[in-house]
């Protein structure tokens, strides 16, 4: 896939495309750096999207897919491309993945950005009420400290009934 030239909010340019093997370390680096997990990263690195600016790596955001249900992960952009939008244009990319790949419903573990992902249309839910499959990713194995606030959207047009949202 060829990468996409996109110009953000704030008339930067970067470069949008699919992970690619030779992208690991670089991801796993810029993950590091924000205290982030980098387990199982390898894993599903096929499903990552990554912006690049000048052939460095500037933001990366990756989605796992578990049956109907997709974690959401690994959203992270340098910080002095914060408040850019690259943040939400990684997220939106990954997002429409799990759409496409058949997901009906989207979930993330967020340890620091609670307060972010509401704007993309996730609640905060009781993390007793993640699917059962989501348990197998490396993130809810203990990548994500147990005090990581899980939150949940639904795709598809799915209908949310709000159950188990907090308010």
């Amino acid at each position: 896939m060829k990468p996409e030239s996109i110009e953000l909010a704030n008339q930067r340019r970067v470069e949008l495309r699919r992970a690619t093997p030779g992208d690991a370390a670089a991801v796993e680096r810029l993950l590091a750096a924000q205290d982030l997990p980098t387990a199982g990263v390898a894993a599903w690195l096929d499903h990552f999207w990554v912006a690049e600016q000048d052939a460095a790596l500037v933001g990366v955001a990756g989605v796992e897919l578990y049956g109907d249900a997709a974690l959401l992960r690994s959203v992270v952009v340098e910080p002095s491309w914060r408040s850019s939008g690259l943040g939400r244009l990684l997220s939106e990319r990954a997002i429409q993945e799990a759409g496409t790949a058949g997901a009906r419903d989207i979930y993330l573990l967020a340890t620091t950005a609670e307060s972010y992902f509401p704007r993309l249309g996730f609640a905060r839910i009781r993390r007793e009420l993640a699917p059962a499959a989501l348990f197998e990713s490396a993130e809810f194995r203990g990548a994500c400290p147990a005090s990581a606030v899980l939150m949940h959207r639904p795709l598809r047009g799915a209908v949310d009934s709000d159950a188990g949202a907090i308010r």
